[in-house]
C-alpha cells in the first residue's frame, strides 16, 4: 500500500522543486498544498487521507483534537527542532511520530536589516515612484551610522543583528529579562538597564524575542509612547509581542516614523486587515526564514526523516 504525504503551505510549490523525493517515490506520494487551510474543519478533510504531514515552522497548530480527527497520520514532520504549536501529547497518544529538521538562522536575520534599510532610505517609496514617473527624489534618509539601535533579545538571532549594527557604525543596546551584563560584553553591545531606556533611547528597535507569557504583548501602548516620533520599529519575531492596536494606531497617528513588520496576528492576512493599508508601513508575508538554502535543507531533510521513519529508525525527533 502507497504512502501519502502531503505538505501544507507549499505557497511557492517549492518542496518538490528544492528536495530530490526520489528515495522515497516507490512508496510515498507526494501532494503539496499551495492555498493555506483555515480551521480545523477545513485541514482535517484535506488531511484525512494523509499518512504523512510536513508543515512549515509554526504556521499550523496541531491541537489534539486535530490529531483525533486524523486516524490515518502516522508520521508528522515540521521544520526546525523548535514548535510550540504541537501538542505532543496527543501526538504520542495517537500513534503519531514527530520529527523536525534543522533551520539557519542567517535568513531572519538578513531579512531584518532588510526591513531596516528599507525604512531607513524609503526603498519601496522611492523605487514605486520612479517606476511611475513620478517626483526624481521624495525622501530624506534616516543615517545608520552613530544613531543607537535597540535590541529586545540577545539571542542566536538578536546577538547576529547587533554584528551587523556595529558594522554600520551604530551604537547598539540590548535588554531582555535575563540578559546579563556579561553576555552583553561578549557580543560587544550595551546592556540597557530597561525595557523602557532602550526604547526611549533608540533610534531602531528591532524585535528578537520568543513569545511566551512574558513577552506576550511586551510593547503596549504605554512602551510605544516612549518612542521617538522618528523612531523605526521592526519585529520579524511574533507578531504577539507587540501590541497590534497599538502599532496601527502609533503608525496612523505618527507617533513613530514607520515599522517594518513581517508576522502577524492572523496569516495570511485578510484583505480588508487594517495592517495591509497602515501608513509608514513596511509589510512583508512572514519570509523570515523563506529562503532557497532553509527550503533546500527543510524538504531534503523531510525526504530523510521520511526514509528513516519507513526503516523503523526516525530521525530528529521532537520534542
Amino acid at each position: 500500500m502507497r504512502l501519502r504525504c502531503v505538505v501544507l503551505d507549499d505557497y511557492q510549490n517549492a518542496a518538490t522543486r528544492l528536495a530530490d523525493w526520489s528515495p522515497v517515490e516507490d512508496t510515498v506520494d507526494v501532494v503539496s498544498l499551495r492555498e493555506h487551510l483555515d480551521g480545523e474543519g477545513e485541514l482535517a478533510a484535506a488531511l484525512a487521507t494523509a499518512d504523512i504531514v510536513v508543515t512549515l515552522r509554526e504556521r499550523v497548530p496541531f491541537p489534539a483534537s486535530l490529531f483525533a480527527r486524523l486516524p490515518r497520520l502516522k508520521l508528522l514532520i515540521a521544520s526546525g527542532m523548535r514548535n510550540t504549536v504541537i501538542d505532543y501529547a496527543a501526538a504520542e497518544a495517537h500513534g503519531v511520530t514527530v520529527c523536525g529538521t534543522a533551520s539557519s538562522s542567517a535568513p531572519p536575520v538578513e531579512l531584518t536589516w532588510a526591513l531596516l534599510l528599507g525604512l531607513a532610505r524609503g526603498i519601496v517609496e522611492e523605487s514605486n515612484s520612479l517606476r511611475a514617473g513620478g517626483p526624481w527624489q521624495q525622501t530624506v534618509g534616516a543615517d545608520l551610522h552613530g544613531r543607537t539601535l535597540g535590541l529586545l533579545g540577545l539571542g542566536k538571532i538578536g546577538s547576529r543583528v547587533a554584528a551587523i549594527g556595529l558594522a554600520f557604525g551604530m551604537r547598539v543596546t540590548a535588554w531582555s529579562r535575563h540578559l546579563t551584563k556579561e553576555r552583553a560584553d561578549e557580543i560587544g553591545v550595551q546592556l540597557a538597564l530597561s525595557k523602557e531606556e532602550l526604547l526611549a533611547e533608540s533610534d531602531f528597535v528591532s524585535v528578537h524575542l520568543a513569545l511566551g507569557d512574558r513577552t506576550r504583548g511586551l510593547l503596549g501602548p504605554a512602551e510605544l509612547a516612549l518612542l521617538k516620533p522618528t523612531s523605526y520599529l521592526v519585529n520579524t519575531s511574533r507578531a504577539a509581542i507587540v501590541d497590534q492596536d497599538a502599532l496601527l494606531a502609533a503608525l496612523h497617528e505618527g507617533r513613530i516614523a514607520g515599522a517594518g513588520i513581517d508576522v502577524f496576528d492572523i496569516e495570511p492576512l485578510p484583505a480588508d486587515h487594517p495592517m495591509r493599508t497602515a501608513p509608514r508601513l513596511l509589510a512583508t508575508p512572514h519570509l523570515g526564514y523563506v529562503s532557497h538554502a532553509n527550503y533546500t535543507t527543510y524538504y531534503g531533510q523531510a525526504v530523510e526523516n521520511i526514509r528513516a521513519y519507513l526503516a523503523g529508525s526516525p530521525v530528529r525527533q521532537l520534542p
